[in-house]
C-alpha cells in the first residue's frame, strides 16, 4: 500500500508547491500593476488604468487605459520578472470607433454622466460647440474626455461625432460665442419664428452669414438658425480682446445670481459650486479644472489662515475638513471672493455670503470650514487653459 500512496503524496506536494508559486507570482504581478496605476493615474477623473489579472499559465492581462505610456511602463516592468503573461490590455480610443474619435457638443447644454445610463449621477455638463475626444462606445453612449480632461459618459443625442477632417474644418471655421445668460436660436431672422433650440452663455456655433440684426448660424450636426447680433460675438475676436480682470470676474458672477443649484451643473441653467466657478472663468476666457478638489491644486495659494485682507476679487475660497491623523483633507465646496468680506457661491442657488460675523448674510457654516484661498489671475499653474486653445486640447493622432 505504501508504494501506491507515495506517488499520490508526491503529486499532492507538487500541486501545493505549484499553487504557492502561482500565488506568489500573482501577488508580484498585482503589485506591479497597482504601482503603475498609482504612478500614472493619481486622479481617475482625468485618466484611466483599469487592468485585471486572470490566473493561468500564462497569466492573462485584460482591461484598458487612456495612457499608452502607462501600459508600456507596465510591460517593461513585467518583462523583468520572467513570469509568462498574455497582454490583452486595450489602449483608448477604442479601435471600433474607426476615424470617428472627435466630437462636438450638439445641445445648448449636454449632460455627461458617471455611467452609460440616464439614471446615473450627473458628473458634469458640456456646452454647445465644445470639443470632446471620444474614447469608447457602449450602446448609445460614448465615453469622452472634455477640454479640462474630465472623463465621463455622454449619450449620442448630446454630441455630434466627427472624423479628424471634419473636426479640423470646424476648428478652422468662423465661429460665434453666445454671451447672454440664456436665449434662443430661431428658424428665421425674427424672434417670432419657430425656435431651433435654446442657448446658454458660452455656446459656440458656426457663423454662416448675417441677415439684418441677426447672425445666421449652424450647429455641429448641420442644423441652421438665426440669433440676435447683440447676444453673440465673434469667437476669435472675443478671445483676442478678452482679458480676465477682477472686475470682469465679479460682473460675470453677478449675472448668475439666483441660478439654482444643480449637482453636476456647469451652465447658466444650473450649477453646483465648482460648476459655478468654472463657468465664471470660462466666460472670462479660461477653462479651469472641473471639481473643487481639482481646482484647489491650480493657481497659487494666497491664504490659509482667514487673513481676509490678503484676498483679491476673483480668488477662489475652498471649504471642507482639514487633515487628521486618521483622514486626509477633504475639499467639498468652493466660492469666489468679491471683496468687502464677501464671497459668491452656489449653495441652494447662486448667492452672496459674508465672512463678517456682524453682517446680515454672515455664513458661519462655511466660514468655520474654510481651508484656503487660491489666485488664478496671473497664475496659470495647474490645469488651466485659455478658451482659444480648447480645440487644440483634444488629441489629434
Amino acid at each position: 500500500m505504501k508504494y501506491v500512496l507515495y506517488p499520490l503524496k508526491l503529486a499532492l506536494v507538487l500541486m501545493l508547491m505549484l499553487g504557492a508559486c502561482s500565488d506568489s507570482q500573482h501577488q508580484t504581478l498585482r503589485g506591479i500593476i497597482d504601482s503603475v496605476e498609482h504612478t500614472f493615474v493619481p486622479d481617475s477623473r482625468v485618466d484611466q488604468f483599469n487592468v485585471q489579472l486572470e490566473d493561468g499559465n500564462p497569466f492573462l492581462l485584460t482591461g484598458e487605459t487612456t495612457l499608452p505610456e502607462a501600459k508600456q511602463a507596465l510591460l517593461d516592468s513585467l518583462s523583468k520578472t520572467n513570469i509568462s503573461y498574455i497582454d490583452s490590455i486595450r489602449v483608448l480610443p477604442s479601435a471600433e470607433l474607426g476615424e470617428k474619435i472627435y466630437g462636438l457638443v450638439n445641445n445648448s447644454v449636454s449632460n455627461i454622466r458617471s455611467e452609460p445610463r440616464h439614471s446615473a449621477q450627473l458628473a458634469t455638463q458640456a456646452l454647445l460647440g465644445m470639443p470632446l475626444q471620444i474614447l469608447k462606445k457602449d450602446g448609445g453612449w460614448y465615453y469622452v474626455r472634455t477640454p479640462e480632461d474630465y472623463l465621463s459618459w455622454i449619450d449620442s443625442g448630446g454630441m455630434h461625432q466627427m472624423s479628424k477632417a471634419e473636426y479640423l474644418d470646424w476648428k478652422a471655421a468662423d465661429k460665434l460665442i453666445y454671451l447672454s445668460t440664456y436665449g434662443f436660436a430661431y428658424s428665421s431672422p425674427s424672434g417670432n419664428s419657430e425656435k431651433v433650440s435654446d442657448l446658454a452663455a458660452g455656446n459656440i456655433v458656426k457663423l454662416e452669414g448675417t441677415s439684418g440684426s441677426y447672425y445666421k448660424i449652424s450647429y455641429p450636426d448641420g442644423r441652421e438658425g438665426f440669433i440676435p447680433k447683440n447676444e453673440a460675438t465673434s469667437f476669435a475676436k472675443w478671445n483676442e480682446d478678452l482679458q480676465a480682470t477682477q472686475q470682469s470676474l465679479a460682473q460675470t458672477a453677478r449675472t448668475m445670481m439666483g441660478i439654482p443649484y444643480l449637482w453636476g451643473g456647469t451652465s447658466t441653467k444650473g450649477v453646483d459650486c465648482s460648476g459655478f466657478t468654472k463657468t465664471i472663468y470660462l466666460m472670462n476666457g479660461l477653462i479651469i479644472p472641473r471639481d473643487a478638489s481639482q481646482q484647489v491644486h491650480a493657481g497659487v495659494k494666497v491664504d490659509d489662515e482667514k487673513n481676509w485682507s490678503e484676498l483679491q476679487t476673483g480668488d477662489l475660497l475652498f471649504f471642507g475638513s482639514p487633515a487628521t491623523e486618521n483622514r486626509s483633507r477633504r475639499v467639498v465646496h468652493v466660492g469666489m471672493w468679491i471683496g468687502n468680506n464677501q464671497f459668491i457661491h452656489s449653495s441652494r442657488q447662486v448667492r452672496i455670503s459674508s465672512v463678517d460675523s456682524t453682517a446680515s448674510n454672515f455664513d458661519a457654516y462655511n466660514t468655520n470650514r474654510y481651508l484656503e484661498a487660491r489666485r488664478y489671475l496671473g497664475n496659470m499653474e495647474g490645469n488651466i487653459i485659455q478658451t482659444n486653445a480648447m480645440y487644440d486640447e483634444i488629441n489629434l493622432p
